[in-house]
């Protein structure tokens, strides 16, 4: 049955402890559609092609990890923009965001969805506002069986750098663009490092300090959480959940 867009709001705010974090866009309802929800969509990024998705959906909510108004970013509404924005407004279709307090939850977050499908077995946090995980496999494995398993997992062949016959247990991770953990993951006593996106310096700090460094896909690694979020409202209030996994190689 449906439930009212406020109360959904103030549910969500408190579950991901939104205020908590300071993060580069905001956290909560960013476009404003029907006061009634009963059929939500989610997805990683609030594209064009979602949106039309949901449209076709006859859906009136969109969950997303990356939303709009980002800091740094032109405010004009223009171009590609304007494009989504008016879709949305036109069809009255409420979009919702969470970035940061989405990466952070204890059981619903990307970090923590993540771990699940690889089967980690978490023992702590590090980073700026406590955002990286740390903790490690049941069972030690070689670098290069450790980056199949993660293959096979998301379904996309990750970037690895390392010793491939090295054996990994205690693995650090962040998902998403979080290639800058890196160096405060490398002074840990740990085996491998796991974000999605590799700049420059992975390869030589992985080559120097020993710990390997695995990119796995900023999309591929973000897929998880919002899914999970959809899921537990859908269960929590009865509303329609549908989760959409476009394609995305980054």
């Amino acid at each position: 049955m449906p439930i009212q867009r406020q109360e959904l709001e103030n549910y969500i705010e408190q579950l991901l402890t939104t205020g908590q974090f300071k993060d580069y866009a905001p956290n909560g309802l960013q476009i404003e559609g029907r006061a009634q929800i009963s059929k939500i969509v989610t997805g990683v990024t609030a594209s064009l092609a979602l949106i039309e998705a949901a449209i076709k959906l006859n859906a009136d909510t969109i969950l997303v990890h990356h939303g709009y108004f980002w800091k740094g970013e032109a405010a004009a509404i223009v171009r590609t923009k304007k494009q989504r924005i008016a879709k949305l407004l036109l069809n009255d279709i409420n979009l919702f965001a969470y970035h940061l307090p989405l990466d952070a939850h204890e059981s619903l977050g990307n970090n923590a969805q993540l771990a699940q499908k690889l089967g980690l077995i978490p023992t702590g946090r590090f980073g700026e506002q406590d955002l990286a995980w740390r903790g490690e496999l049941p069972v030690p494995m070689s670098l290069e069986t450790f980056s199949q398993h993660i293959g096979i997992q998301l379904q996309r062949t990750p970037l690895t750098i390392g010793d491939l016959s090295k054996p990994v247990r205690n693995i650090a991770w962040c998902t998403g663009g979080a290639q800058s953990y890196f160096r405060e993951a490398s002074e840990l006593d740990i085996d491998c490092y796991i974000t999605g996106e590799a700049s420059e310096f992975v390869t030589h700090l992985a080559r120097e300090s020993g710990v390997a460094f695995i990119a796995a896909g900023h999309h591929a690694t973000e897929r998880y959480g919002i899914a999970a979020l959809g899921q537990h409202l859908a269960q929590s209030f009865e509303l329609e959940h549908i989760h959409l996994d476009l394609d995305n190689p980054v």
